[in-house]
């Protein structure tokens, strides 16, 4: 579960860093994808530690917000799983078809970006 929680948090901040002030995207970043604690945190930042929970608490909720309201992560989710879905049925039906399948890579490589 928390595994999961931290994949999914840093999935949000990929999309909505920008959307963070300075402090909230340090926080974050140090905290999931960095693996602080909330102690080297508060360290390197001469605060309590109960400030820096709360901040990323905060920030969570507000990663959540831009989610819920502008459904970018979501979305791309579910445009790779439908290219996933594209892709092995042109692999099985239709493999020595160079040019569909460059087109089907060029399509990967623009959601890659």
């Amino acid at each position: 579960m928390e595994l999961e929680k931290n994949n999914y948090i840093n999935s949000l901040f990929e999309f909505y860093e920008p959307l963070l002030t300075k402090k909230q995207a340090n926080y974050i970043e140090l905290y999931y994808a960095d693996d602080y604690s909330l102690g080297e945190i508060a360290g390197e930042y001469s605060v309590s530690r109960q400030a820096v929970y709360d901040n990323i608490r905060r920030s969570e909720k507000i990663l959540q917000q831009y989610e819920d309201k502008l459904n970018l992560y979501h979305s791309f989710i579910d445009r790779n799983n439908k290219l996933d879905q594209i892709q092995t049925y042109v692999g099985k039906k239709y493999p020595h078809d160079e040019k569909l399948n460059s087109m089907i890579k060029n399509l990967e490589t623009t959601e890659e970006q």
